[in-house]
């Protein structure tokens, strides 16, 4: 007589069976006819998670049965390790948690095992198990909160869905090691072609972030350290607390010529005419960010230098570089564009313009005034125009005539240095015929968007890895490649903890 096996006769799927019948008798049962809708969706949602949880389990359940029925009846062969030893010993039973969407499943399965040799676990490949306890589509989960608001608010929001699954710390480590790869994701990523005639477009910005002291960079630790402050409990007017590493943020985008005329720009001192609307300006598209807060400048610029080149291999179309006037970034532009062969046009964002000359304005009419406006115009209208050094040249003299002195003299000074400092990037005239931007909006909304509404919540003071992964997964979401990221990361990941003999680098376009 056949001997009877129990164990082939256990159903894995018994407990979820259960689980749902229990589930829709409860619905269909006396107890349940007078909850509100509200009540019911609670009920549903708890117990229909703890349901897919047995499915779950059912699943890896049946997996381990099939591994072992395989290895008993067919005589699987040893299994080698990536070291090419053999590993003789099969040793069933060997199970670990893996905390899901759905909670915490039990994975069972088979090593095999040689005297000092690290056991190799068929199943672990087979699943793609990642190293430690959470799932990938956890840690999908909790990046995606994680770069939208405060980590307790991910917990939060983890655990309404998942149940108890995720620390604060926890979701932090998961975030950091989820940004490792992008990067590698970039120097991949093919962008769209686009045809001559459309503007390439680089912006280069930076931004502060709040950081904990070890942290800072030498410098700012130092001011930070032994700079004596006027008060013990707070900062005096003026003073500063030297705790911001600047982190470097850049875009680069398509924009098709927009020609416009400087009254485009700047209204008239006695209002437009209503005849001719203004015309507006070069849209972008296809825009991409990025940005570090641990590499240097260089390195960011250099990225938005290689996604262009990616965009423009031929150097066929016109590139224009908007920054804000800073000397350094300026020069390290000028460098990459060099040691690249290309030619670019930089200008200065015309809002940094406007501001500057604002503050002369204030020398010489009193704030809010109709004057003052009619003074900016005037101005602003000459320097788009490309007349800069004639703008500098009205300021100086006007200084002179009406004797300013002090505070006031010194800030029409600053705007004059401002205006003939930068001559070479003010040819605002050839820019408006040619139709190009001359407002770096886009990186100023990226340093807002990507920095501002995330590392700069109140109270928050970051770690080197923790700012740069936010940061990082910030302009990759807003890129809209997080998804196609998340399946280059796992392949990587899966590359990386499971590797084989022939292993090629994960191919985007496959």
């Amino acid at each position: 007589m056949e001997q009877y096996d129990a164990f082939h006769a256990i159903d894995p799927f018994a407990a979820a069976t259960g689980a749902f019948e229990c589930l829709q008798g409860t619905l269909a049962g006396p107890e349940s006819a007078t909850l509100p809708h509200q009540d019911l969706e609670d009920l549903i949602e708890v117990r229909g998670r703890e349901l897919l949880r047995l499915l779950l389990q059912a699943h890896l359940d049946l997996r381990e049965r099939r591994e072992r029925e395989q290895d008993e009846q067919a005589g699987r062969e040893a299994v080698r390790g990536m070291d090419g030893k053999v590993r003789p010993h099969r040793e069933p039973g060997h199970s670990r948690r893996l905390a899901c969407v759905f909670g915490t499943v039990i994975v069972t399965r088979t090593a095999w095992r040689g005297r000092s040799m690290t056991s190799v676990r068929p199943l672990d490949a087979d699943l793609s198990l990642p190293a430690g306890l959470h799932s990938h589509g956890l840690r999908r989960l909790a990046v995606r909160e994680a770069v939208r608001g405060s980590y307790d608010q991910a917990k939060e929001s983890v655990e309404g869905r998942c149940g108890k699954v995720l620390g604060k710390r926890q979701a932090e480590r998961l975030v950091a090691g989820a940004a490792r790869d992008i990067d590698s994701f970039y120097r991949r990523r093919v962008p769209l072609p686009a045809t001559a005639s459309t503007t390439l477009v680089l912006q280069v910005d930076g931004k502060g972030i709040a950081m904990r002291p070890e942290a800072l960079r030498p410098a700012t630790l130092k001011a930070h350290l032994n700079t004596p402050r006027a008060m013990r409990t707070r900062l005096a007017p003026g003073e500063k607390p030297h705790r911001k590493r600047i982190a470097t943020l850049a875009c680069v985008f398509d924009a098709d010529p927009a020609p416009r005329r400087p009254h485009d720009i700047i209204a008239p001192p006695d209002g437009r005419s209503g005849t001719r609307p203004p015309r507006s300006g070069p849209k972008a598209r296809a825009k991409w960010l990025c940005g570090s807060v641990i590499h240097p400048p260089e390195h960011t610029i250099a990225a938005a230098f290689d996604q262009a080149e990616a965009r423009d291999r031929d150097h066929a179309r016109t590139w224009v570089v908007l920054v804000d006037g800073a000397r350094h970034q300026l020069d390290l532009i000028q460098s990459e564009a060099d040691r690249r062969g290309i030619t670019v046009h930089v200008l200065l964002d015309i809002v940094h313009v406007s501001e500057y000359i604002w503050a002369a304005a204030h020398c010489f009419h009193q704030p809010g005034t109709p004057a003052a406006e009619v003074w900016v115009a005037g101005h602003l209208t000459t320097i788009l125009h490309g007349q800069a050094t004639r703008a500098a040249a009205e300021i100086t003299a006007q200084a002179e005539q009406t004797g300013l002195h002090g505070a006031k003299r010194e800030t029409a000074g600053a705007c004059v240095r401002y205006l003939t400092g930068h001559l070479d990037q003010l040819h605002y005239d050839t820019a408006l015929t040619k139709g190009w931007p001359i407002a770096t909006g886009p990186i100023e909304g990226a340093c807002r968007h990507l920095i501002g509404d995330r590392l700069e919540i109140t109270g928050a003071r970051w770690g080197l890895d923790g700012a740069e992964a936010v940061l990082k997964l910030r302009a990759v979401k807003d890129n809209g490649d997080l998804d196609a990221y998340f399946t280059f990361h796992l392949a990587r990941e899966h590359q990386r903890l499971y590797p084989t003999p022939d292993q090629h680098d994960y191919d985007l376009t496959t």
